[in-house]
């Protein structure tokens, strides 16, 4: 049964650094594939900087297309708003019997993680792997050595795609931070200026 790790995300916009990791998950852990999940504009929410759905999955389909462990998903699309990680768990497992689905997050979220919506069946069902992040605050005692939980030594990134989209808007060059293909895209398209 093949192992996939579910990278959430509004990847507005997908950099080097949500690559890397998607990336170490697949070479370094026991996961076979990682799938980028983007996240929709929750319709309840204001707008602000977030790109429509098609331009954030676009630009995530530029960004993996030379690896072929790393795929999107436009699966919460499809899925009534707002989103809960335990519905679309729920709904992936329906859908792909044949898969192991685990859950990929951060240190900062796995710190919050006992204020989702039904934490608890997601520990019971899934793994967790969880990569570092330089945040405030500490892991909940219960979350430590669970053995639901696998703690990635995954390369820290301080990158956000707020400094990027920030960045873009005041004419700095950050092409280093972005896949060629995405910088392309975000140029071409003029967005976040």
């Amino acid at each position: 049964m093949k192992k996939i790790g579910l990278y959430f995300g509004t990847f507005n916009p997908i950099h080097i650094g949500h690559l890397t990791i998607a990336n170490h998950m697949v070479e370094f852990s026991d996961l076979d594939e990682v799938w980028m999940v983007v996240t929709p504009h929750n319709p309840f929410k204001k707008k602000s900087s977030l790109l429509d759905n098609h331009h954030r999955l676009e630009m995530v389909y530029k960004a993996t297309e030379n690896y072929s462990n790393i795929h999107p998903s436009d699966i919460e699309f499809k899925l009534p708003q707002p989103n809960y990680t335990v519905f679309t768990l729920a709904h992936l497992e329906e859908r792909y019997p044949n898969k192991a689905f685990c859950l990929i997050m951060g240190a900062d979220n796995l710190k919050s993680f006992h204020k989702w919506k039904n934490y608890e069946t997601i520990l019971e069902n899934y793994q967790l792997y969880v990569y570092p992040r330089i945040s405030k605050g500490s892991i909940p005692e219960k979350f430590i050595n669970h053995p639901k939980i696998s703690l990635v030594t995954a390369p820290i990134m301080e990158i956000s795609s707020t400094f990027i989209r920030k960045a873009i808007k005041d004419q700095k060059n950050i092409q280093p931070l972005l896949p060629s293909t995405v910088w392309s895209y975000i140029d071409v398209m003029n967005f976040y200026k």
